[in-house]
């Protein structure tokens, strides 16, 4: 559940925390005080995109941060850990717009991704927005809803890595058909370019070794002059620094007797000795290997002048020359056995299309068993939301295609990611009509409360944390709205509920009742929030029955909708 909502800076806001609490959480306000600003703040902690436009005139970023408390969701404690992110009991999720266009994102204080924000978000709340209901009547949206109440997830995962091969195995069919008359255009360029780079076939990082050996050789006569002379410095003339060193050495050996200070400089004198003997010969044999044949230097140029040409051909360094050659190989191999591969490739499409189908028919059998039993349950909601007569019916329908398809029980089916249906909500709300598109059939009021239907039997399975309605009583007044309220009240019994609206009879059943305000701060617009007493919910309740003129009579109705003894 979501325990508190702090925000700094957002549109009319300039700061709010608000606590909430289990059960039913209604907040009123008139129209334009802010209720949909608060809406939209609740959205970022879900992941949705953030403008600039958003902060506050004059602040430098807004801040928009949810405590939640996780209370055993060993979904969100999963991906936590897989994240490296420490947990308690509690979630505390924050982002964070700069003026300066950055959108930083925080999860119990660690930098996250916006990716990681919104799959969290998916766990915890279900935000149903003033306009979401609207979805309804786009029947593309009907399969995720129905997939909703199914228990078949495992099934459609499966089913869609095979639609990933079958769809990557199209597209690699596809572009090898396409290559057909560019391969044997550039057929006899790539064997020219195969047979140029394999002559001299270089190494990864031969170029560098060339290079610094044509540096020793190119410069022998300098390096062996150079050998020869500290050769001669150190140990190989009268004045050697070896002989001089000895004769240190000696000098102070014959004194050592008379004073033990001159040990210790004996011993590091016959330590560098011992350094100037091993650098001596180290010089030596250097000198020594410094043959050169002017042939050698020949032969390694001409390599690293071919070398260098390859790679201004193809890419500017051994690698891409390396890699190109891979290139082309395949292109030849593929040019040589051009219908072998189609064939290989087409072989494969066909067992992927029928092993999809496969898949896609088990879940649309899953998915015709799970409507009947939506459609029942929706009924039985839909009644007690004040719709008596209601007919509701999924219909599951599937389209032949001789182009992109699965088999099917012997069939060419259409398919996409979700398989081979396509689902569309009927329904008749009135005794004796038959079933039609609900685009063509129901009323805002009612689109409403096949929406909170919807939610309802869909959030009882899911267990959703939170749910938010943001005006799901559009269109509905009176008697009708009676019904919603208990249907949210209800519901409010499985999950802690947040809903916006505008009506007393969903507004006197709040357990805990919020009404946002606007007012004026340093002259500018405030928009802000507070938590009701019981008496000031009285008050707001009456004041939402009778309007601003809040009288005996609308106080009374107002205790009377919230249960309370006059």
């Amino acid at each position: 559940m979501l325990k508190s909502l702090q925000i700094k800076d957002y549109a009319l806001i300039e700061s709010i925390n608000v606590e909430f609490g289990h059960g039913l959480n209604i907040i009123t306000g008139e129209t334009g005080a802010g209720k949909s600003i608060l809406i939209d703040a609740m959205g970022l902690l879900l992941g949705e995109r953030a403008s600039v436009e958003v902060i506050r005139k004059g602040a430098p970023k807004s801040i928009v941060e949810g405590i939640f408390s996780l209370d055993g969701n060993k979904k969100v404690r999963k991906i936590l850990s897989e994240n490296d992110i420490d947990a308690d009991d509690e979630l505390i999720v924050r982002r964070e717009i700069s003026s300066k266009g950055s959108n930083r994102c925080f999860i119990n204080d660690t930098p996250v991704t916006l990716n990681l924000i919104k799959e969290i978000g998916d766990l915890l709340v279900d935000l149903h927005g003033q306009h979401e209901h609207q979805s309804l009547l786009r029947p593309e949206t009907h399969i995720e809803m129905l997939d909703g109440f199914g228990s078949y997830t495992k099934e459609k995962d499966e089913y869609y890595e095979l639609f990933k091969q079958l769809n990557s195995a199209v597209r690699e069919l596809g572009e090898i058909k396409g290559k057909e008359k560019t391969l044997h255009e550039r057929k006899d360029l790539y064997s020219f370019q195969l047979k140029e780079i394999e002559a001299v076939m270089p190494e990864e990082g031969e170029d560098e070794k060339l290079s610094n050996t044509l540096k020793v050789l190119e410069n022998s006569e300098k390096l062996f002059e150079t050998t020869g002379s500290v050769y001669n410095l150190l140990y190989d003339n009268e004045l050697s620094i070896h002989d001089q060193l000895t004769k240190v050495k000696n000098e102070l050996a014959s004194v050592a007797q008379y004073d033990e200070y001159f040990n210790g400089l004996i011993e590091e004198l016959t330590q560098a000795i011992a350094l100037i003997d091993d650098v001596t010969a180290s010089v030596r044999d250097y000198n020594t290997k410094l043959d050169v044949d002017p042939s050698e230097i020949d032969a390694k140029r001409l390599r690293l002048s071919s070398i260098n040409m390859l790679k201004k051909k193809f890419g500017g360094s051994v690698s891409a020359v390396l890699q190109h050659l891979e290139m082309i190989r395949g292109e030849l191999l593929l040019a040589g056995n051009y219908d072998l591969e189609i064939a290989r490739i087409e072989g494969e499409i066909e067992v992927l299309r029928k092993k999809c189908g496969d898949k896609a028919a088990l879940i649309s059998e899953k998915r015709k068993t799970v409507s009947k039993k939506i459609a029942g349950e929706l009924i039985k909601t839909l009644s007690s939301l004040g719709i008596d007569n209601a007919a509701f019916e999924v219909r599951i329908t599937n389209t032949e295609s001789a182009a992109d398809y699965l088999y099917v029980h012997g069939k060419k089916l259409k398919y996409g990611s979700d398989g081979i249906d396509e689902v569309e909500f009927y329904v008749s709300t009135n005794a004796g009509e038959d079933v039609k598109p609900l685009i063509k059939v129901a009323s805002g009021g009612e689109i409403s409360r096949i929406m909170l239907s919807i939610k309802s039997i869909l959030a009882k399975s899911d267990k959703l944390p939170l749910l938010i309605f943001d005006e799901i009583d559009t269109g509905v007044s009176g008697r009708i709205a009676q019904k919603v309220g208990n249907a949210l009240k209800d519901l409010a019994g499985y999950h802690q509920i947040i809903a916006i609206t505008h009506l007393p009879q969903i507004a006197g059943l709040a357990d805990h009742h919020f009404v946002v305000e606007k007012g004026k701060q340093d002259e500018r617009v405030v928009s802000s929030i507070r938590k009701l007493s019981t008496d000031e919910q009285i008050k707001e309740v009456a004041k939402l029955m009778s309007g601003e003129n809040i009288t005996d009579a609308s106080l009374k109705g107002a205790r009377e909708l919230m249960g309370l003894k006059n």
